[in-house]
């Protein structure tokens, strides 16, 4: 069997707040294979962007281990875990994060730059991927040029540049009208499979969930099947 995407064993995530430790996960075991979309439910409050920037190695668990492609990355230095994030993650926020200045075209592409991809190699990626999210009309365009479904496929578009093996979607449709949503979802959810990339996706909208591969719920501080009874 090929390696998981995605391996988290006895994650552990403190907060010190004023009234003393909260703690907010107690020890979540989780994988994501490869290729595989999954999905996590919970009420706010109960630790799922917790978990996601834990997984996406934004934070710094309190305790257990975190492997990437079969990497473990509990004890990297932050320069190895930025690189990691830059190669082999994709984010996708409610909010797109789009830099206002650029088009959609450089928006993409800006990843790929970082990446150390030349101008012109980034720009005719980007443009390949614009196109999967049906944007080919709107290569020019800036973000305040589009509307809010068009933005977040831009920002879909630009999580996929690097073919990541792990694309952590936080709310991805948070911002956005049902139908919109709908549309969105099926756009990430198709252009992960053609990059050949896991999704690890937060959301409140449980019409989503029908397009994923298993949806868990995070409660009491771990992570369950989601049928799981209370």
């Amino acid at each position: 069997m090929s390696e998981a995407a995605l391996t988290i064993r006895g994650l552990v995530r403190d907060y010190t707040t004023p009234a003393g430790t909260l703690t907010i996960l107690r020890g979540v075991d989780l994988d994501v294979a490869r290729g595989e979309i999954v999905g996590l439910v919970g009420p706010s409050g109960s630790g799922k962007s917790s978990l996601l920037h834990a997984a996406g190695l934004l934070e710094r668990p309190t305790a257990g281990t975190i492997l990437i492609q079969g990497l473990d990355c509990t004890a990297l230095g932050d320069r190895e875990r930025t690189a990691i994030r830059r190669n082999r993650l994709g984010f996708v926020y409610q909010s797109h994060n789009l830099l206002p200045e650029f088009d959609a075209l450089d928006n993409v592409a800006l990843p790929l730059r970082i990446a150390g991809a030349d101008l012109r190699t980034a720009r005719t990626e980007a443009e390949r991927l614009l196109g999967q999210v049906g944007l080919e009309h709107r290569l020019g365009h800036q973000p305040a040029q589009l509307s809010g479904g068009e933005q977040q496929r831009v920002a879909i578009a630009r999580a996929i540049a690097n073919r990541p093996a792990v694309v952590i979607a936080d709310e991805p449709t948070g911002n956005l009208d049902p139908d919109t949503s709908t549309r969105v979802f099926e756009v990430l959810r198709a252009l992960a499979h053609a990059e050949g990339a896991s999704l690890l996706v937060a959301t409140h909208n449980l019409e989503l969930t029908r397009f994923m591969d298993r949806v868990l719920a995070v409660r009491g501080g771990v992570v369950v099947d989601r049928n799981t009874p209370a």
